[in-house]
């Protein structure tokens, strides 16, 4: 644990600085919080107390919005319900329902607290609690590698804590695109194979956030490139071919193609396992397909053994990857082009994604532009077209493509009521806005 700090001996120390000093006690007892990184005494007995009584089980605060922990409970309840067993695991020691409060109440166990409330009162202080996990957080979220090592210093232990739903440092440094903090937590022993309560390891972040250097440096450290996170089948691989990542999902096919099913062929664009994974009733086209979303912000859904629904999951994949060729091959071979298995249409993906030839190809295919579906989370995409996908993210290629193919600018999506200028002016993409006014 950070520091090891250990309240019985923090007490005797306080008492033999008073005796040595001639101070009293209390005046010693702020001296070695001070010393600590505490700004008092109650704070610093507070947080050894914790540490004490929970070792290494312990999940450390270290974000100081409340609403943050709100959002992991309920990502911690998805997880479960999707029999994650990781997720599950604190229900059952803590005894508490698969509940928003039952969720919330496990959360605020875990970090040591009795109560929802008490956990709160505790991160409306965290900014000034002193708290080493904290201040590391802190140093991660600045980018700043030198405050990192000098807190691993002072703090050994804070390479293996855990934070909320078990994310520890490295797993954190991963999302912030800065490879010099990974060198820093790695060089101090942090583990590249360690997943949180959802299994997610630092390769499955790295892939999330398309940063193939990152890969690289945890996979010369040992990362598994095999491990499922948030349902079966989630490998870091999977992660990456979900958003459509290529580089990334490149770089991790040099090592493991796993799990191997039609959704990993046609992300791919492996022609010859696509074409082996087609053949009727190939029982690893639709296996291991438990992972389906990459956090709880996309809604349930349980993916069938139905081999329609197989194929046409996998034109999604394929469009979203950019890989034509195997978009022609599931078409040709049975995926039905306007099918939205899965919050999304292949043409949705690949116009969110600024894939321009996937668009092209997908059109001359016969896809309908102004198709209507769902995409993202419950209350982002619900009747949504391309056009709308790519005004948000200002794919100007791709809305000239959607444009000359008919797509309709007055359209309006079924949650918003607004158009895909009106989206790219909320996306924050005034070129894409002014280009759509003009036509």
């Amino acid at each position: 644990m950070p520091g090891k700090l250990n309240l019985e001996q923090l007490r005797k120390r306080a008492k033999d600085l008073a005796r040595a000093e001639g101070v009293k006690l209390a005046e010693a007892q702020f001296r070695i919080a001070r010393d600590h990184g505490f700004p008092s005494w109650p704070k610093l007995r507070a947080y050894a107390r914790r540490v004490t009584e929970h070792g290494e089980t312990l999940q450390h605060a270290y974000h100081q919005d409340v609403e943050y922990y709100a959002g992991r409970a309920l990502g911690l309840l998805a997880s479960a319900e999707d029999g994650t067993p990781g997720a599950r695991e604190p229900f059952d020691r803590w005894g508490r329902p698969l509940t928003r409060d039952g969720a919330r109440t496990v959360v605020a166990r875990e970090h040591g607290f009795g109560s929802w409330k008490a956990l709160r009162a505790h991160v409306l202080s965290l900014v000034d609690s002193g708290e080493p996990f904290a201040r590391a957080y802190r140093a991660v979220e600045a980018r700043d590698p030198e405050r990192l090592e000098a807190l691993l210093g002072e703090f050994p232990g804070l390479v293996t804590a855990r934070g909320t739903n078990g994310n520890d440092l490295l797993g954190m440094a991963g999302a912030t695109g800065d490879e010099r903090l990974s060198r820093v937590l790695l060089a101090h022993g942090a583990d590249p194979a360690r997943g949180n309560v959802h299994g997610w390891t630092p390769l499955h972040q790295a892939a999330y956030s398309n940063q193939p250097h990152l890969l690289d440096l945890l996979l010369r450290h040992g990362a598994p490139v095999e491990v499922s996170a948030r349902g079966d089948g989630g490998t870091p691989l999977v992660v990456a071919l979900f958003w459509g990542h290529r580089e990334a999902a490149e770089t991790l096919a040099e090592h493991s193609r796993a799990p191997g099913n039609l959704r990993v062929a046609a992300g791919l664009g492996d022609a010859d396992l696509l074409d082996e994974l087609l053949a009727p009733g190939h029982p690893a086209a639709g296996a291991h397909r438990g992972f389906y979303r990459p956090h709880s912000g996309f809604p349930a859904w349980t993916p069938a053994d139905d081999p329609a629904e197989v194929r046409d999951e996998a034109l999604a994949w394929a469009a979203r990857n950019d890989r034509t060729d195997a978009l022609r091959t599931l078409v040709a071979r049975g995926a039905d082009v306007n099918a939205d298995v899965y919050r999304g249409t292949a043409l949705a993906w690949a116009a969110a994604q600024g894939r321009v030839e996937a668009v092209r190809t997908l059109l001359d295919l016969g896809a309908d532009v102004d198709r209507r579906g769902t995409f993202g989370g419950p209350t982002h995409g619900d009747g949504v077209t391309a056009l709308h996908l790519a005004a948000q993210s200002g794919h100007l290629a791709v809305i000239d493509v959607l444009l000359e193919n008919g797509a309709d600018l007055g359209a309006r999506d079924a949650i918003w009521d607004s158009t895909p200028e009106t989206w790219a002016e909320v996306g924050g993409q005034q070129a894409t806005r002014d280009r759509l006014r003009t036509r």
